[in-house]
């Protein structure tokens, strides 16, 4: 799948307010040739699950600066099953080391951390795409 193929939703998932990290992302897949959709903050599951569908996304990025990763990632996760929708969900953001396998073991495809570098933005979300 080329680049310019692989649609990304990025979100902000619940009451956080702090958007700088996922503008950054959303222009680093820009620039590397995917499709990008932000949604914006004070998203809820159910928006997110209904941009995801009517782009047809690829993969969904969600930003978390609220410490509310291991609730509202797998609440995110539960609301894609409801739907009947495979897409993968990558977090980025501020997410403690010690969270990040309970998080993978909940199903979320990838975890990057704050200050991720551009290549392993990149890398990461053509990774989950691909289904590795």
């Amino acid at each position: 799948m080329s680049d310019r193929h692989i649609r990304v939703v990025l979100a902000k998932l619940g009451l956080d307010g702090h958007d700088r990290g996922i503008k950054v992302v959303a222009r680093i897949l820009r620039d590397a040739g995917m499709e990008v959709i932000y949604l914006g903050l004070r998203q809820t599951t159910d928006s997110i699950v209904a941009a995801a569908e009517q782009e047809d996304a690829d993969v969904i990025g969600l930003s978390m600066h609220n410490a509310g990763h291991l609730t509202l990632g797998p609440a995110m996760l539960a609301a894609l099953r409801e739907a009947e929708l495979d897409v993968p969900v990558v977090i980025g953001g501020i997410v403690p080391d010690a969270d990040i396998d309970e998080l993978l073991a909940s199903g979320v495809a990838a975890v990057l951390g704050p200050g991720a570098p551009a290549d392993e933005v990149v890398t990461t979300v053509r990774r989950v795409v691909q289904g590795e």
